[in-house]
């Protein structure tokens, strides 16, 4: 499709050969400014796929974390997290892991308060009465001390509110 794009063919050739409507072409084509997005690839410092199956192998042995880390080269806490994040000692699966850290890795993340709408409401309640972001986030904190989703930081509201592409806010402040 990108190469088909960068010599000049219309959306409409484009969409023909790969089965599709323009309009989903226009889609992707837009949401990257019409530039071949990059090649997604793992940083050097996450786990690979065989370092899992290492830590499955160790696991499934019986051996401990420490000793799991020592024979990989990692941190022993970079092994707790993995086993943490994915199913803990019984049911770790290395391939599944390898996957579910993969889609996490994925960008751009959707805003937080673009996910959680009764939390964009209150940061917007709170916006709409002065109050700076930095008051909100510390507010947020004390008044959900144990719940990470009933929480977010002033640089996301920040954020949120001068990238109005985001729009999360958008409708809770002009309501």
């Amino acid at each position: 499709m990108w190469d088909r794009w960068q010599k000049g063919e219309s959306l409409h050739q484009i969409a023909r050969l790969i089965d599709r409507r323009h309009s989903s072409v226009r889609r992707i084509l837009a949401e990257s400014g019409g530039i071949r997005p990059p090649v997604r690839r793992r940083s050097d410092r996450a786990l690979s796929l065989a370092e899992r199956e290492e830590i499955s192998r160790g696991v499934v042995s019986g051996q401990s974390i420490r000793s799991i880390a020592a024979a990989l080269g990692r941190a022993p806490s970079t092994v707790s997290r993995e086993l943490r994040r994915n199913g803990e000692s019984s049911g770790y699966r290395a391939s599944r892991a390898d996957q579910a850290a993969w889609d996490r890795a994925r960008r751009p993340k959707t805003c937080k308060l673009a996910r959680h709408r009764a939390l964009a409401r209150q940061v917007a309640a709170k916006l709409q009465r002065r109050w700076s972001p930095q008051q909100i986030a510390g507010w947020l904190k004390r008044i959900h001390p144990d719940d990470a989703s009933g929480q977010v930081s002033h640089e996301t509201i920040y954020r949120t509110l001068f990238i109005q592409a985001r729009g999360a806010l958008k409708q809770e402040l002009l309501g």
